[in-house]
């Protein structure tokens, strides 16, 4: 591969011809705002290092084990009752299996382009620029629609908890998306530490919850919910798995736990992102990030299917807060835990939107 684009470059030179001059009030405002700006010789310093690139690029790639399995039990429940509730567990399998082929096919495409493995610049080089430039569009959309669904996801989460401040969820989410871009202004080493934060957060709640959980399944306290709750989906009459219309509809459920692999990209296009060895950095960053995307979205099917916690027509209480309130319990431990857990989905969530 080629040389980085600011190897050997020139280091820019002071021009004091104007410095008497003094800087627009308007400037001065922007630079206390924002801070010093950055020329491409101090870019180094915005360089990450695996802690910090697991928790801000993985933020996307993680929070979605937040949603990806209650996805799945929206298309299994109205085909196949109850039994959704056994069918989970075989469809996340293959839902991890796929997991597992695309985290190699990033690695692999991180050791080839290891200076930035952009959907970009591998359909470039390999397809031409007609469907680089598709890829291109494509992945600008996804991140409108990843900001606006992941900033609303989270502001949700809060309203879940306190259905008072449902009137303000529109400035709630406005205020969210310009938080994230002030501190993608100010700089990712700047905003790092706020924004990888929330990655380890959500990680180390839902290990308690789970935890939590196995213990109180093996002393026999796990309680069982009420699938047939009012407000909870339309729980249908179970029927065979290989008719034509059941075929599809296991087709729509795999295709909805998909969801739970969104943003598994964002290693391979942030390689120039990391300390150097790039390349080295990105593919075990990619391989944690992998790992813990696939103990998350086991832990909430498997959990999902013991407890039978369903999707409601409202979207709350989500599949991942039944979870938590089953296994951590009642009580003043509980109810903080509970807390907890779904401020730490709000906040992956929000800096998934990033």
């Amino acid at each position: 591969m080629g040389n980085s684009w600011n190897d050997g470059a020139a280091q820019p030179v002071a021009l004091k011809e104007h410095a008497h001059l003094k800087d627009p009030l308007r400037y001065k405002i922007k630079r206390r705002l924002l801070g010093q700006p950055h020329n491409r010789h101090s870019l180094s310093h915005q360089r990450l290092s695996k802690r910090y690139a697991l928790g801000i690029l993985s933020s996307d790639c993680i929070s979605s084990s937040a949603y990806g399995s209650e996805q799945i039990l929206i298309a299994l429940l109205p085909a196949f009752g109850l039994a959704a509730f056994g069918i989970i567990m075989p469809m996340t399998a293959v839902v991890i299996g796929i997991l597992i082929l695309i985290t190699l096919s990033y690695r692999n495409v991180i050791e080839v382009y290891t200076k930035t493995g952009g959907a970009y610049i591998v359909s470039r080089d390999n397809f031409g620029p007609v469907v680089a430039q598709i890829a291109a569009v494509a992945l600008m959309l996804d991140y409108i629609v990843t900001v606006a669904i992941q900033s609303a996801a989270g502001v949700a989460a809060i309203i879940s908890t306190f259905p008072g401040l449902a009137p303000w969820k529109m400035h709630m989410i406005v205020a969210v998306i310009i938080f994230l871009t002030f501190g993608n202004l100010r700089g990712v080493k700047e905003a790092g530490k706020a924004f990888a934060m929330p990655t380890y957060f959500f990680v180390g709640c839902m290990l308690i919850v789970f935890g939590m959980g196995m213990w109180r399944l093996a002393n026999g306290t796990l309680p069982m919910l009420d699938p047939y709750a009012p407000g909870a989906v339309e729980i249908g009459e179970a029927q065979g798995l290989l008719t034509a219309a059941s075929i599809f509809i296991l087709l729509r459920a795999f295709a909805n736990g998909g969801s739970s692999l969104t943003g598994l990209e964002a290693i391979s296009d942030g390689v120039a992102l990391f300390k150097t060895p790039e390349h080295v950095n990105a593919k075990r960053t990619l391989v944690i990030m992998s790992c813990i995307l696939g103990t998350l979205v086991l832990g909430v099917s498997w959990f999902a299917s013991h407890v039978h916690a369903v999707p409601y027509e409202s979207g709350a209480p989500t599949v991942i807060s039944q979870i938590a309130k089953a296994a951590v319990g009642e009580g003043a431990f509980g109810a903080v835990m509970f807390i907890l857990v779904q401020l730490a989905t709000m906040l992956i969530l929000f800096a998934g939107a990033n």
